[in-house]
């Protein structure tokens, strides 16, 4: 790689590491082309992508950023490393998480989100909650269910009233 192409590949980390929610490190070795691309078809399913970068580059634009977790984020970077990122902290880390339990050639060394450098077991508890959609879906739901219910209360008494006057109708007919 030419000099222009390591400052724009390092330009790009810079930006990875600084807009991503999560950055999730793995080493990658012994995975065959058709399972990274499996890997990275998961990934984008979650609205994830996956990087296979240079750890050298990765060291010198964590450098660039201050508040990315020092020499704790600098260690993740050691030997065939790939990294999956996401805007939602939680969705790279599931799918990586669930890859990586049925390939075992998949190792999560870590992760990085915001200032926090996290280890395996951090990003295991990552992937087990709910992603930012979810979490939306929930609060929607938890917001119009008392309005629905003040709606069906509301219009209780009316429609008691209308099978009154149907029944006072029936009668009359009969």
């Amino acid at each position: 790689m030419d000099r222009a192409g390591k400052a724009e590949s390092m330009e790009m980390l810079k930006g990875v590491f600084d807009e991503a929610g999560v950055v999730v490190v793995a080493h990658y070795s012994g995975l065959t082309v058709a399972e990274m691309t499996n890997f990275r078809a998961k990934l984008r399913e979650q609205g994830g992508t996956l990087k296979v970068i240079k750890n050298r580059i990765a060291k010198k634009a964590l450098e660039g950023l201050d508040n990315k977790g020092g020499d704790g984020a600098k260690d993740l970077f050691s030997g065939p490393v790939a990294i999956a990122y996401s805007p939602d902290p939680v969705g790279a880390s599931k799918a990586t998480v669930d890859y990586a339990k049925t390939n075992e050639k998949l190792v999560i060394i870590g992760a990085l989100m915001e200032e926090t450098v996290l280890d395996a077991d951090g990003v295991q508890a990552l992937a087990k909650l709910p992603s930012l959609d979810q979490l939306r879906g929930k609060l929607i739901g938890l917001i119009q269910a008392p309005a629905t219910k003040v709606a069906g209360v509301v219009q209780a008494p009316a429609s008691q009233l209308a099978r009154v006057f149907a029944a006072y109708a029936q009668k009359d007919a009969a």
